[in-house]
């Protein structure tokens, strides 16, 4: 019988859930076994899940759950280098170089487990099978503007807490901008016309802020991109990949500019492929803004739980995106897990050939 365990989240301020009561219903009239751990802090009730028929585990439990059990989590473990023999479904973000990555690899090559990354699950023609982009894309583009109308205030944006749905956020935004007493910033998203890029317009859009969306044609040529630097935020929704031009400089903090908020909402800025290079570290939810220049002022934002900020809609909306990949977890060596499987087998090998592990 195939055993998915859903573990807790063990980093503050997250709440989501890549699977729902409903979702893990429908694993087990399939006939798969579904625990769930207890948590402190998961949007939906561990009651929900005990009504559905899922075996419920104590908090943080995983570390002892059968060798062939699947833990199934979304954001990172504890950073403890302990071995991880079991297969885990997470986003692991150590495909890319990153320095955590790494040694997360490490544990698993100690461990004997395999990592089925999320960001690497993807149907036969190499699509992204699912994934939180749009509302990344939606709260992304409220804190950067939470992080202009700060600038406004002669302040850096302070702390973020969690919002229980997006017209609620939507709300305490406009009140917000609308207390500045300014006209609106305007904004230039890259990647507009994907998932991520396409959650940003809208709440740019929702709120009346000018917005101009950019995407593969708009950036073909490489860079320079200077009409970036006209406008005061700016929403990178691209992944840092091979290939991926540059659209912020290092020297673009003393240019001539309007831009004074960027917002990397694709946030991967220790990879050597980040499109932005006047920052090297991501924010967080007790400081979400970093002042990479003063005058003029410069603040990025780049929070890599963005999506957090609305634990309900975007955890529904993930999870039901990810539930037909796991109604497939008993056939682990075709389709979806098998890609899986070789992307991981792939970069585990470059790992040994760089005798890092």
């Amino acid at each position: 019988m195939t055993h998915l365990w859903v573990r807790a989240e063990q980093r503050p301020n997250e709440e989501r859930v890549g699977l729902t009561p409903e979702g893990a219903k429908a694993l087990l009239d399939m006939g798969l076994r579904v625990t769930v751990e207890h948590s402190a802090q998961r949007v939906i009730p561990i009651e929900r899940y005990r009504e559905a028929g899922c075996d419920i585990a104590p908090e943080n439990a995983w570390p002892d759950a059968p060798r062939d059990a699947i833990i199934l989590g979304l954001k990172e473990l504890p950073e403890d280098g302990t071995p991880l023999p079991h297969r885990h479904i997470m986003f692991g973000h150590a495909f890319k170089g990153q320095p955590a990555g790494r040694a997360l690899l490490k544990r698993f090559e100690t461990g004997g487990g395999t990592l089925y990354d999320l960001e690497y699950l993807v149907d036969a023609a190499g699509r992204r099978i699912a994934a939180f982009g749009y509302w990344a894309g939606y709260a992304g583009a409220a804190v950067a503007l939470k992080c202009w109308a700060a600038q406004r205030r002669r302040t850096i944006c302070g702390p973020l807490g969690v919002f229980s749905a997006s017209e609620t956020l939507r709300n305490d935004l406009a009140t917000e901008l609308a207390a500045i007493g300014a006209p609106y910033p305007d904004a230039i998203v890259i990647g507009a016309l994907g998932r991520v890029g396409t959650g940003a317009m809208d709440l740019c859009r929702a709120l009346g802020v000018d917005v101009t969306g950019w995407d593969m044609a708009e950036t073909a040529h490489g860079g320079p991109f200077p009409e970036i630097l006209d406008h005061a935020i700016f929403l990178n929704c691209i992944l840092a990949r091979p290939g991926t031009p540059v659209f912020i400089p290092a020297e673009a903090t003393r240019a001539a500019r309007k831009l004074r908020v960027i917002g990397d909402i694709a946030c991967d800025p220790t990879s050597d492929f980040s499109p932005i290079k006047v920052y090297d570290r991501v924010t967080t939810w007790a400081e979400p803004a970093l002042r990479v220049h003063d005058d003029p002022v410069l603040d990025v934002t780049a929070i890599d739980n963005l999506p957090a900020l609305l634990p309900r809609e975007s955890s529904q909306d993930f999870a039901a995106q990810l539930l037909p990949a796991l109604q497939t977890l008993d056939a682990p060596d075709a389709g979806i897990w098998a890609r899986a499987k070789a992307e991981f087998d792939s970069h585990i090998a470059t790992f040994r050939e760089r005798g890092t592990a």
